[in-house]
């Protein structure tokens, strides 16, 4: 864009004013495609063999969940809900645009600038041996514009009205000057690498505030997962401890009985009724982690309607170990590598300082200027004449070399080496984050292998307590048992059943981590948002 108008022949100053104002019209859209977060229609690609979703979100547009009554939801329905309605995503979504805002105001350094300017003047003149004054109005107007190649320049165009209160020397009433004015810097300022540098800037903020965006939609999501999981467990605790207190209870009361019957001894109640205040105590606090958990989902999805607090949830989604054959770790780790919102924000971080490096480094330049003025004034009895005399104008020209060279420039030193020390910083600071992200989805790879075999072992532990129930049970009701024993095996048996289905629920909570880790997430669940693609760096980095 710099070349063609440095390239212009003598219509320059038109052409350039026109692509000027093509560059001030530069607009950015707020609701921009990139900036949408919600479902997407296309099926995620590049993923590992073992990617798995948890449902086609856009069958929970169809029906969405009512605005009274319980909420009833699934995982799918949950997430679209946080999707629409959460208050911290609502937040969120304006860093982009908020971003988005500084690259016209970066551009608006290259907008024409209209100039406009009224008075009146006082000529004290002297001709001869007679004085006298002119006296008038004057106006001038005219347009100022910087180019991104370094180049200003401008015209300009005045007039004054010469109101005589002497003796005249003539009959012009009216002086107009016409000029124009160019300075192209040579040196420091020179090309649009270094005047656009901070418009680049401002766009790669506006990228990085995508990329923060998409890692903060990310691990919505993911709570809202893990959140909608550990509800289920709470109502699965509050199950089992319930049928565990029915079943101490039953226990106390065939206790009692047989102690009347002198079956037994009166010391055996004591057991029995401790065991009962122990499952009493085990489901109030069930319950208290219900409804906590309550608040949290409620919270995370923010359902519209009435009374959000006091909202029944009703989980259409069961937790269920899923049938799930796991790739080799490397293809979790090389997606991490492309993928990964943090790393794509700081290897934008590090193309930041490369044009902060052109910024300072032009800085060290010394300034240099060639300019040019050029100028014609007419003198007439009226305006329109004063304007196209040919026998009544005056010309002037001036051109030449403007330099300028700070003594100790120690000021621009420091912030360019600054800025060589920052990119230093950040090409660091991925390395380390790229190690980091790689350990993290190791470690959730191994979660994931640990959490499928606790499946399996913890719903054979609580088949084998069954068991061992039923015989204590059975040995007790022979007079060849105690109460305690029976009671320790049911103890035995809530907790496998506990220990079952938490494992359950952290398989599917490893499944939700380890997608989160490798940054592949909203892909899986078929959820569009900003800063989808990876953000690659020059050869050789």
């Amino acid at each position: 864009m710099g070349i063609a108008w440095l390239r212009s022949d003598k219509n320059l100053l038109l052409v350039s004013f026109l692509a000027c104002l093509g560059c001030s019209c530069a607009h950015i859209d707020a609701r921009s495609p990139k900036n949408y977060i919600g479902p997407k229609a296309a099926e995620p690609n590049s993923l590992p063999a073992d990617s798995s979703r948890a449902g086609n979100p856009q069958s929970a547009i169809k029906n969405p969940p009512s605005d009274t009554g319980p909420l009833r939801i699934t995982t799918e329905q949950a997430t679209l809900l946080a999707l629409e309605n959460n208050r911290s995503l609502v937040v969120e979504r304006l860093n982009p645009q908020i971003a988005q805002t500084f690259v016209p105001e970066r551009l608006s350094l290259f907008d024409p600038v209209l100039m406009g300017q009224l008075g009146y003047g006082w000529n004290s003149l002297t001709q001869g041996p007679q004085d006298f004054d002119r006296n008038g109005p004057s106006a001038a107007v005219g347009v100022q514009e910087f180019l991104p190649t370094g180049t200003s320049f401008g015209v300009t165009g005045s007039t004054s009205v010469l109101a005589l209160t002497g003796p005249p020397t003539n009959n012009d009433d009216y002086a107009s000057t016409i000029a124009f004015n160019a300075t192209q810097s040579l040196l420091r300022g020179f090309g649009s690498a270094v005047n656009l540098a901070s418009v680049d800037q401002a766009k790669i903020d506006v990228e990085i505030s995508q990329y923060e965006l998409r890692g903060f939609v990310q691990t919505l999501v993911a709570q809202v997962e893990e959140t909608y999981w550990d509800y289920a467990l709470a109502e699965r605790w509050i199950e089992i401890y319930s049928q565990s207190l029915e079943l101490a209870q039953r226990q106390l009361t065939e206790t009692r009985e047989r102690i009347k019957l002198g079956d037994l001894a009166q010391t055996e109640q004591s057991a029995a009724e401790a065991e009962v205040a122990l499952r009493r105590e085990a489901l109030i606090n069930a319950r208290s982690t219900l409804a906590k958990t309550k608040l949290v989902l409620l919270r995370l999805v923010n359902p519209l309607g009435a009374n959000l607090w006091d909202r029944e949830i009703v989980l259409a989604s069961l937790p269920t170990s899923p049938s799930i054959t796991l790739d080799e770790v490397e293809p979790h780790v090389a997606l991490a590598m492309q993928m990964r919102p943090d790393l794509n924000q700081a290897r934008l971080l590090w193309q930041r300082g490369e044009l902060e490096i052109v910024k300072t480094r032009n800085g060290l330049l010394p300034k240099l200027d060639l300019f040019v003025t050029l100028g014609r004034t007419g003198y007439a009895e009226s305006f329109g004449k004063s304007i196209t005399a040919s026998d009544d104008y005056g010309y002037n020209a001036l051109a030449g070399l403007a330099f300028e060279l700070p003594v100790r420039n120690r000021e621009a030193e420091s912030r360019h080496l600054r800025a060589i020390l920052s990119r230093q910083q950040a090409k660091e600071a991925i390395a380390n984050l790229s190690q980091l992200i790689e350990v993290d989805v190791r470690t959730a790879y191994l979660e994931i292998a640990r959490s499928q075999e606790q499946v399996v072992a913890t719903a054979a532990t609580r088949r084998l307590q069954e068991e061992k129930v039923r015989v204590e049970t059975e040995k007790f009701r022979l007079g060849k048992s105690t109460s305690l024993l029976v009671a320790q095996a049911q103890r035995d048996l809530v907790s496998s059943q506990i220990d079952e289905v938490q494992a359950v629920v952290n398989y599917l909570k490893a499944l939700v981590e380890i997608y989160r880790q490798e940054g592949s997430l909203l892909e899986r669940r078929g959820i569009a948002g900003p800063g989808r693609e990876p953000v690659q760096l020059p050869d050789g980095f």
